[in-house]
């Protein structure tokens, strides 16, 4: 069930972190001048011998940790997504994944959860850059005890990992004990009409809209695919063999993110009417968290209508 009690994933990161570092010593934290705000301060007062500070400078973050890699290290380096990727962007695709390395990537303030600091600091494009590159692998936590187990997971991923997480504080939805793997997604809710397929902070609202849709003869079941890449083509199949229709919902732009994903693998393997919420080709803009998920048609409300076309469409 999800939780009343709300906390920012990024809590969970440095959460994570802390205890990737205390169980493996290759473990390094690279850190953009950024760390009051993600909570990496905490790391370097516990390991400041594996903590560097490179001020606001991502592309050198990004090289810096490929030159960390290559010496045998474990570097996480993290700051804002829309700076950890997209003006690292080159150096991810030349330095990183080109070669593979075990590299792992914060988003930090993924999505819409930065509002109030405007269009300019919201990623709502890094899960669609980082996705085309080869080997990469996508983790989008939908809280802060997920986040957790995601960078703890990603200790055993071979090649780059991309870890998105917010700010804004969201729902617990797990407990410490869920464990994230590569390539699995989480079926939290089984239903006969549609699938609702959801990532990140869209997970908690995903399950109210289900328990709303219920009550309006709509039986939705509830993946959170928190692997968006390798996605969980297994689980998909198993959830759509007799559903109308998928929804989709994620804090990004609608093109090239987990909507995608799922319509590119259904539309080869088992074609279905599809809804994909997400940001509709248009760059974010200053206001609450909550203020742009309204905007953007997130809000469980916003979930509910889709579902309720969608299965309203289908007869």
């Amino acid at each position: 069930m999800v939780s009343g009690d709300l906390r920012p994933s990024r809590e969970g990161y440095i959460e994570g972190l802390l205890e990737a570092a205390r169980i493996d010593s290759r473990v390094v934290v690279i850190d953009g001048d950024v760390g009051r705000s993600l909570g990496t301060q905490a790391f370097h007062e516990r390991f400041p011998g594996r903590y560097f500070n490179l001020g606001i400078a991502e592309q050198n973050m990004a090289c810096h940790a490929a030159g960390l890699s290559l010496e045998g290290f474990m570097p996480f380096y993290a700051t804002y997504a829309v700076f950890a990727v997209g003006r690292a962007l080159d150096q991810i695709r030349t330095s990183i994944c080109n070669m593979g390395l075990a590299v792992r990537i914060g988003g930090a303030h993924g999505g819409s959860s930065v509002g109030p600091d405007g269009g300019t600091h919201q990623a709502l494009e890094d899960i669609a850059q980082t996705r085309t590159l080869p080997g990469m692998t996508i983790l989008v936590p939908a809280d802060a005890a997920q986040t957790r187990q995601a960078v703890l997971a990603s200790l055993s991923i071979p090649g780059p990992v991309y870890i998105r997480f917010g700010r804004n504080p969201v729902p617990q939805v797990y407990s410490l004990e869920q464990p994230v793997m590569s390539g699995m997604g989480n079926l939290l809710r089984e239903g006969s009409d549609i699938v609702i397929v959801a990532c990140g902070a869209m997970v908690a609202p995903a399950l109210e809209a289900r328990e709303v849709l219920s009550g309006k003869g709509v039986d939705a079941a509830v993946i959170d695919m928190v692997s968006v890449k390798p996605l969980d083509e297994k689980l998909l199949l198993e959830t759509t063999g007799s559903v109308a229709g998928v929804v989709t919902v994620e804090d990004h732009q609608v093109a090239g993110g987990l909507g995608g994903a799922v319509a590119e693998f259904l539309a080869v393997n088992r074609p279905l009417p599809m809804r994909i919420l997400g940001v509709p080709n248009r760059f974010g803009e200053s206001g609450t968290p909550g203020e742009l998920m309204g905007l953007h048609g997130l809000s469980t409300g916003g979930i509910v209508s889709a579902g309720i076309d969608l299965a309203r469409s289908l007869g």
